[in-house]
């Protein structure tokens, strides 16, 4: 029980001390009654380099923060408890990989806010599940599908005004680095069903698992019969 209380204690740490990070940008901004929105992506210019670390740390308002905090507490948390050894690096892939590829094929806009981190975790613990034929997985991944898979439609240019490329690049990020990761973290159990033809180990010399034949043991008692030929005394002549 207290193992089970210091993981999930560590689970969500990480993903709310970054949210915290988030809000607190945001309260800077309305304070302070500046627009950090300069500091998104904008794709193919020197400027907008910049972006791919800073872009998912700004929002335009409050509404649209709240929209993804309790999403990056949920699946954030998830990925930490389920895939702890290889959390930080999901991370760090998905948050890189989702820049770079706004920054080199989305259109020519400030794009800012969490939201692509948010679809990356969501097809990260979705495939990672598929991937791993890991049956808790697979439940985990069935659970965010029911939760996140009305998302969807963010990844298609449909509302004006959402960084669809933002979804869309971020939902590819997850589903690439959860195969990648595919045989680190967690893994389905495998079962040995004792298949004796398949197990029995044959030497060379012929005898199965390196035995060697017992030769049978010799009688308890044996009897020996000794035979002395003793001829017959010649007859005396008569």
């Amino acid at each position: 029980m207290r193992h089970f209380s210091s993981k999930l204690v560590f689970s969500i740490l990480y993903p709310s001390l970054f949210v915290i990070i988030l809000w607190v940008i945001r309260i800077y901004e309305t304070l302070e009654k500046v627009d950090l929105a300069y500091y998104g992506l904008y794709p193919r210019t020197t400027q907008g380099l910049i972006g791919i670390i800073t872009a998912p740390l700004i929002h335009g308002d409050a509404s649209h923060l709240a929209s993804n905090t309790l999403p990056l507490l949920i699946l954030g948390s998830v990925m930490f408890y389920f895939y702890r050894p290889i959390a930080f690096q999901v991370f760090g892939w998905i948050y890189i990989i989702t820049g770079i590829w706004v920054w080199v094929a989305a259109r020519q806009a400030y794009h800012i806010g969490a939201s692509g981190l948010v679809y990356g975790f969501v097809t990260f613990v979705f495939f990672s599940g598929v991937f791993r034929k890991d049956v808790k997985l697979l439940s985990i991944s069935l659970f965010v599908a029911f939760l996140y898979g009305g998302t969807a439609y963010g990844i298609l240019p449909i509302t004006k005004g959402i960084s669809w490329e933002s979804h869309l690049m971020g939902s590819l990020a997850g589903l690439i680095t959860a195969y990648h990761f595919r045989k680190e973290g967690p893994q389905a159990k495998q079962y040995d069903f004792g298949d004796d033809d398949e197990n029995e180990a044959i030497d060379v010399t012929g005898y199965e698992d390196e035995e060697k034949p017992i030769p049978s043991p010799p009688p308890e008692k044996s009897v020996v019969i000794t035979y002395n030929f003793i001829p017959k005394e010649k007859e005396e002549d008569k």
